[in-house]
């Protein structure tokens, strides 16, 4: 290296040690891509609500939705790299648009900084009370009896419960149609109602039809039991453990973030899902809380992006 290059690094060091030294140094907006009242804005609130005390600055939530999330990651990748605008978005946004969206305007892993991996929410497998099934095994024999009769709800074309859906055809070997809907409600309503036969959903969504009898739990997409439902199988332990299948949502911050504050930015954001008053307040969210280095989360971005790249493949589902 030359003596000029070998300056210049060392500038750039002693420059984003400073950084991190004063950061920050004003109130930090934290970007939710999604309505107030969703998962992906409870989190973030909840998060920020304990980061806040311990950073020292406010952290104000600017919602900002539309195109699954995008629109506002997007804001985050063209923010100022100072750390003083970042985002907790979902898969959808950092993941699954990749395949689904014809012009996604980022690359999440090149034009956005991952911090870490906040939480992950499993995806619930119910059945409306109708159907004569209440395990996997009877509810997979029913489906291979029927092929094409049984049909499967969504939140929309190119959804997690829609992706999870496709999966589920896909790994088990059934033919099962795809009902979309224009979000959770609806679907929920129907498969109450008896219209549809199935769905896969946000645990959080469901929990209250799960309790009142409304609906029926057959596993749960992750390799591990919830709190919230502890009676409700793994779809490992029916199975089927290809299908796993979970919302989550992480911090991400613009790419050119100083390393120093991004690490400032980790500690702070891990050790607010450490504490015990955000672990109570999610419990009830059904999620699971993570809070990995930047390079383990960089890692589960990519291997989602592969993973449900080739579900929207084998499934013929087309960007939009």
């Amino acid at each position: 290296m030359s003596p000029f290059l070998r300056i210049a690094a060392i500038f750039i060091a002693l420059t984003s040690l400073a950084h991190a030294q004063d950061f920050p140094t004003k109130p930090i907006k934290l970007i939710v891509p999604f309505p107030p009242g969703g998962p992906n804005d409870i989190i973030a609130r909840v998060v920020a609500a304990k980061m806040q005390e311990l950073i020292g600055q406010p952290i104000v939530i600017d919602n900002r939705g539309g195109a699954g999330g995008v629109i506002g990651t997007d804001a985050v990748a063209k923010a100022e790299p100072d750390g003083h605008t970042i985002a907790i978005t979902s898969a959808g946004a950092l993941a699954i648009s990749k395949s689904l969206q014809q012009k996604v305007p980022y690359d999440s892993l090149k034009d956005l900084k991952p911090v870490t991996l906040v939480a992950k929410v499993p995806e619930l497998l119910v059945v409306a009370n109708n159907v004569p099934a209440s395990t996997m095994k009877e509810l997979l024999e029913l489906a291979k009896s029927k092929p094409g009769k049984l049909n499967f709800a969504s939140t929309g074309p190119g959804s997690m419960p829609h992706l999870a859906g496709e999966l589920f055809k896909i790994t088990a070997g059934i033919d099962i149609v795809h009902v979309p809907y224009k979000g959770a409600a609806p679907a929920v309503n129907d498969i109450i109602g008896q219209q549809v036969e199935m769905v896969f959903l946000d645990i959080p969504v469901l929990l209250p039809q799960v309790r009142s009898g409304k609906v029926k739990p057959i596993a749960i997409g992750s390799r591990e039991r919830v709190p919230s439902l502890p009676e409700v199988p793994t779809t490992g332990e029916v199975g089927l453990p290809q299908i796993e299948a979970e919302n989550w949502y992480g911090m991400v911050v613009p790419a050119a973030t100083p390393p120093a504050v991004v690490a400032k930015l980790h500690k702070a954001t891990v050790d607010a899902l450490k504490a015990a008053e955000v672990k109570d307040k999610l419990a009830g969210q059904g999620a699971i809380l993570v809070g990995n280095t930047p390079e383990e989360f960089a890692a589960y971005i990519q291997s989602e992006i592969d993973k449900w790249g080739k579900v929207a493949k084998a499934a013929n589902i087309k960007p939009n």
